[in-house]
């Protein structure tokens, strides 16, 4: 079985992934397995993916205003396939119906706003890796 963590970072602005992608590999270097997708769609086939890889330590950062689905739908869909995933809602637009929707239906870590610290972001993950731990 792999121990391996994963980040998954969902939001439908490349430009976006590739800040997160920067962030992330300069605080964490090799720590964690990173994975980006530009749809909830393509979001739930890397999860599928990993739970078929045998990983199932997964920290996801999902944008909220994407066109094909609402991140705090998606988050609700990943937690009836993978409750385990710590999930964390980013967003510019905050709703603050779906905010509490995802904080009740999805189990929700964090919410973040757009734009995040880069410290607020580190800190959600490094919390949702030590609840991963107590899993």
């Amino acid at each position: 079985m792999n121990l391996k963590t994963a980040i998954l970072c969902v939001d439908d602005e490349a430009v976006i992934l590739q800040s997160m992608r920067s962030q992330l590999k300069e605080h964490y270097g090799n720590t964690y397995l990173y994975e980006f997708a530009e749809s909830p769609a393509e979001g739930m086939e890397i999860l599928e993916s990993f739970a078929s890889e045998g990983i199932d330590s997964v920290i996801i950062v999902s944008d909220w205003l994407m066109p094909e689905m609402r991140g705090d739908q998606f988050l609700i869909n990943v937690q009836k396939s993978f409750p385990h995933t710590i999930k964390i809602l980013l967003t510019g637009q905050a709703d603050a119906n779906a905010v509490a929707r995802a904080r009740k239906d999805a189990n929700l870590h964090r919410f973040l706003p757009k734009p995040w610290e880069n410290e607020d972001l580190f800190e959600a993950i490094d919390s949702g890796v030590e609840r991963l731990k107590k899993v």
